[in-house]
């Protein structure tokens, strides 16, 4: 397994993981303790060959434990727990061939069922579709009105910015920042209040030809009525299409207390929950939709630009269940490569005729799709639990030194390894402030990838699967 981890890595992404420190490094991902809890339960499924109702009532204990000590909220468990029991101890299992990947796949329906249904972002209506942003102060609402600018703006969409918190220092900086990262105006005024800022800000983005204006508003340390109110008035003057609570992960129950607050008062349409990258326990990303009947429709899963996901409950449940995510691996590589030079490249490797200059090209594009131990985390089994076996930090270092030993080489090097002899290896090594043995380890883990690349060739791809098991 850790071999096929090696290839793998330097396949995708052009790591050596052989020569870096194997540790028990917490990912902190979010469902982690949860994810590992429920494998254990599923594992002594799969081990028999047929399930009574009493190995259903074991493993659905072990199951209700698991989603509570993860702070999914007691009602939406108990309900769960239910649905999952009765599905399981009936005809539908007794027919399986597998009784133990039955439950399982009873269990991820049913996660998906609680998780809720996809919800797209509403777009429709006259132009400027306007995007309101609330929640409590230090939810994220200001990076967050950052980042779906970004998105819609890669989607085609001509997006304003408007600052709506006067209160908080540095918030209009803050917002005004960000405008200029993703290439989008911002409307800011100190001297107007914030629902007539809205109403001045929506008369300019009609004027000019925006189709989407995203208003960022004032958040407190909690519910009050002063909040409330303006939120209201802002609401009154510009009729928002979505009105978007953006909630942290991290609170746990405490954000079930802090959307019904706001559903209560305003016309809430969606969530965006932040901080998904976090070590929260994840209840209340489960139990967020079933309590109180808002849809989610994204995830903040991390501080960049770009780590905002559209919510898919199949892919959350797949990844709480240890399954991996690979539409969304695929939907990283798609934003991160050139299609025709990842063809060409692809089939170069197909060939084992990928050389290091490819290779270089391909690890800096890969660069692109975030952190490896993230990507690896969203590959299905044992793959992905190896991959929080490594420090993300040990991987970067890594990269750096890997892409100093390749731009150290001449191009008809790159091009042709098989000029690596002794001399060149030394002046390549000293050249990018590595050791000779640096140079060879490199090379050991290209030769290695070019023969599995072979292998797989010969074999239609047959050994592929043994990478995933």
């Amino acid at each position: 397994m850790v071999e096929c981890l090696h290839h793998l890595c330097f396949l995708i992404y052009g790591v050596q993981l052989d020569h870096l420190p194997i540790t028990r490094y917490n990912l902190r991902a979010m469902f982690e303790n949860l994810t590992n809890r429920l494998n254990q339960v599923f594992d002594q499924l799969r081990k028999r060959g047929k399930l009574s109702e009493a190995d259903v009532d074991v493993a659905m204990r072990e199951v209700r434990l698991a989603l509570l000590e993860a702070d999914v909220h007691y009602s939406v468990v108990k309900s769960f727990i239910a649905r999952v029991r009765e599905r399981a101890i009936g005809a539908e299992v007794s027919k399986a061939l597998n009784p133990g990947q039955q439950v399982i796949k009873i269990v991820h329906e049913e996660l998906i069922a609680t998780l809720g249904e996809p919800a797209p972002l509403n777009l429709s209506g006259a132009k400027p579709r306007i995007v309101l942003m609330v929640g409590l102060q230090g939810s994220g609402k200001t990076t967050h009105a950052g980042k779906l600018a970004k998105l819609l703006r890669s989607k085609g969409e001509r997006v304003m910015l408007v600052a709506g918190d006067p209160y908080r220092p540095a918030a209009v900086q803050q917002l005004q920042q960000l405008g200029e990262r993703v290439d989008v105006p911002v409307i800011a005024d100190l001297n107007k209040k914030p629902p007539e800022l809205a109403a001045y800000a929506l008369d300019q983005a009609q004027k000019g030809g925006y189709s989407v204006m995203i208003v960022d508003t004032a958040g407190r340390s909690q519910l009050d009525e002063t909040l409330m109110t303006e939120l209201k008035a802002i609401e009154k003057k510009i009729s928002p299409v979505e009105v978007l609570l953006v909630v942290d992960a991290m609170i746990g129950q405490e954000a079930l207390h802090v959307a019904e607050g706001f559903r209560d008062t305003l016309a809430i349409t969606g969530l965006i929950l932040t901080k998904m990258d976090g070590d929260a326990r994840g209840g209340a990303a489960i139990s967020i939709r079933s309590v109180t009947g808002v849809p989610i429709k994204y995830l903040g899963t991390g501080e960049k630009l770009d780590a905002l996901e559209t919510y898919d409950p199949s892919r959350m449940s797949s990844r709480i269940l240890g399954m991996g995510d690979m539409l969304g691996l695929i939907e990283k590589a798609e934003a991160a490569f050139d299609a025709q030079s990842a063809q060409k490249q692809a089939e170069k490797m197909m060939k084992g005729q990928l050389d290091l200059e490819d290779w270089l090209d391909q690890m800096r594009q890969m660069r692109k799709m975030g952190p490896l131990s993230q990507i690896m985390e969203m590959l299905p089994g044992q793959l992905g639990q190896a991959a929080k076996s490594v420090d993300p930090r040990d991987i970067e270092k890594n990269f750096k030194q890997m892409e100093a030993i390749i731009n150290s080489m001449t191009r008809q090097e790159r091009r042709d390894p098989e000029l690596l002899n002794a001399s060149r290896r030394r002046r390549i090594a000293a050249g990018s402030g590595n050791e000779v043995q640096d140079v060879n380890r490199l090379m050991k883990q290209f030769r290695e990838t070019q023969k599995l690349m072979k292998t797989l060739q010969k074999t239609g791809m047959k050994g592929l699967p043994k990478l995933f098991g």
